[in-house]
């Protein structure tokens, strides 16, 4: 009896969020960003750990590959650069529909520390030619924002005819649109360029703030609920676009955006941070960022959401970076015009590979659905190669049979606890594998955990992960919300209950974690549950500030040593700074 061979796509992006993706006969295998390995945060470096980590995976050499699926047309001379072998850039492809585009004009232009030099050939080292090729594999170029509207769509396993909103900076000369999601095929209705960017408009107040542009956004989303609208609102009228019934009814003519690579990760810097930041000193940082927040939420929801009504249906999916604001998810879920809601977990740049290995695999014909219910695709580490680690540092350890309930006690009396499990999580958040614990019942907890571990700002909140079965009795209008993507009010009679966990404006950014999912981590909540009465922890990413989550258990122990946890659970050992367990 013959095998029939397997069809294998390699879903692959470069520049910011850089990362690979491989799909095999139909089935997600690995998805995993460059940041994983090389610990810069949002790495632009090219993806070859990443590539090595997806065919490892699969247990198949670079030569095994079927297809090569490509995240975007901006695409210089990286596949030279990765697999030896030349290859024509994609024209822009012909749209089947009345594209509605207010040129740009060329509005990126790189700057220092870039090294954008004229190439003169392949200069590849010998030592980074493990991937050359004597011919490529099929080549498939999936233009940026169908990329991200397919990450969506495939993922979100439901057969209905959908609404697909893409947003963000920009990508492929595009930054906001809407596309219908019907019969397995994605159909663009409208896109905007670059000055219908409200992406860039919320990173340019994002800057102006005082932080890293295509980073702190989130910074800014969780300052905003401290801020007073009765004093700002309007100020920055002038710096964004405009959305009207769907359509973009007022272009912003957004300054250069000067671009550099620094530390192995891309920055841009837009002029018109500069202008903002004199808002910033007038008014103050919270206020200005709760107006931008405003701005954010109605101008997106001005956009997306008359497309529903256009298109008769209520099921929407979305992805892009602006996605990745929670506070705007929650506004489009209790808009009351949504009963399916599907925000993409991974919608920024670094989700790319994985949409278009999907895009790739669908038009193949080989996708499987349903396509896929978590996010655990990155690297694992059996308790053999954990304990090898542990003990050629010379640690002192303890290996435990029933790690998820020395944990739950552990959490009980109040200890930080660093919680390494499993496949590392694909996206920003951790779920509950690659996770820094703590109990939410104390709301002094927040400021220890932000001091003695994060070493960040006082005013950011942190996520509860809580067990499915307990939704309803924490969540306003709740839903099984797997990914922390959206934030949703808590229930009046459980805020005391979880003040380490609950927002200054009563709102909490869950992880509802079921048992088929996730069982491990499932357990511990559940014995923290009956110890303590509430099945609910809070749950940080295992890293410091401006750091990529721990990836390995070399990171995961540095990460102990170098924070205040008080205790490290690696597989089934578990390490304690202080008295012996």
């Amino acid at each position: 009896m013959t095998t029939q061979k397997k069809y294998i796509i390699l879903g692959l992006h470069f520049g910011h969020g850089a990362g690979a993706a491989i799909i095999s006969n139909g089935r997600i295998i690995a998805d995993v960003s460059e940041e994983r390995f090389n610990h810069v945060k949002h790495s632009s470096d090219l993806p070859f750990a990443s590539i090595k980590f997806c065919l490892k995976q699969v247990g198949i050499s670079v030569h095994e590959i079927d297809e090569i699926a490509i995240a975007g047309l901006a695409v210089g001379d990286q596949i030279e650069t990765i697999f030896g072998q030349k290859i024509a850039i994609p024209e822009k492809p012909a749209e089947n529909f009345k594209e509605k585009i207010y040129s740009a004009g060329k509005k990126i232009v790189r700057g220092l520390f870039f090294g954008n030099r004229p190439s003169t050939g392949i200069k590849t080292p010998l030592y980074c030619r493990e991937f050359f090729l004597d011919k490529l594999p099929k080549v498939t170029f999936v233009e940026h924002h169908l990329a991200h509207a397919a990450a969506a769509y495939f993922t979100s396993n439901d057969d209905r005819k959908m609404i697909i909103a893409t947003m963000d900076g920009s990508g492929d000369g595009k930054s906001s649109c809407i596309w219908k999601g019907e019969d397995g095929k994605i159909s663009p209705l409208a896109k905007y360029d670059y000055k219908s960017s409200l992406g860039w408009f919320y990173s340019n107040v994002t800057e102006a703030i005082g932080w890293w542009h295509g980073d702190g956004e989130g910074k800014t989303m969780g300052l905003a609920p401290y801020g007073d609208l009765t004093k700002v609102q309007g100020v920055l009228d002038g710096f964004y676009p405009e959305f009207k019934n769907g359509e973009l009814v007022k272009a912003f003519n957004f300054p250069e955006t000067k671009e550099f690579k620094l530390l192995g990760s891309i920055h841009w810097h837009s002029d018109d941070a500069q202008r903002i930041e004199k808002i910033v000193k007038k008014y103050g940082k919270e206020n200005v960022a709760a107006e931008a927040q405003r701005i954010l939420e109605e101008q997106t929801m001005e956009f997306v959401l008359p497309w529903l009504e256009k298109e008769n249906t209520k099921v929407l999916a979305t992805s892009g970076g602006i996605f990745l604001n929670v506070k705007l998810n929650q506004r489009i879920w209790e808009s009351g015009k949504v009963e399916l809601h599907h925000p993409y977990p991974n919608p920024g740049d670094a989700g790319l590979p994985l949409g278009a290995a999907l895009y790739a695999a669908k038009e193949k014909g080989t996708l499987k659905s349903p396509v896929a219910n978590h996010l655990y695709w990155g690297p694992e580490y059996t308790n053999e190669e954990i304990e090898k680690i542990l003990a050629g540092r010379g640690l002192h350890y303890l290996k435990s049979d029933d790690a998820p309930l020395k944990a739950a006690r552990l959490l009980s009396e109040d200890k930080i606890v660093g919680w390494f499990q499993g496949r590392m999580e694909s996206g920003p958040r951790a779920l509950g594998n690659r996770s820094i614990l703590m109990s939410p019942k104390k709301a002094e907890n927040k400021d220890i955990i932000n001091a003695r571990v994060k070493f960040r700002e006082a005013f950011r909140p942190f996520c509860p992960s809580l067990i499915d079965e307990a939704k309803e009795k924490y969540l306003v209008k709740p839903r099984s919300e797997r990914f922390m993507v959206t934030s949703f009010d808590c229930t009046k009679e459980r805020k005391a209950e979880l003040p380490a966990v609950v927002h200054v404006d009563g709102t909490l950014r869950p992880q509802t974690v079921a048992k088929e999912d996730n069982p491990r981590y499932w357990r511990l909540i559940s014995e923290f549950g009956k110890i303590t009465g509430t099945p609910v922890v809070l749950n940080t990413s295992m890293n410091i500030m401006g750091e990529p989550i721990a990836c390995s258990p070399r990171e995961a122990i540095r990460c102990f040593f170098d924070s205040g946890m008080d205790v490290l659970v690696l597989g089934d050992f578990i390490l304690e700074k202080s008295a012996a367990l």
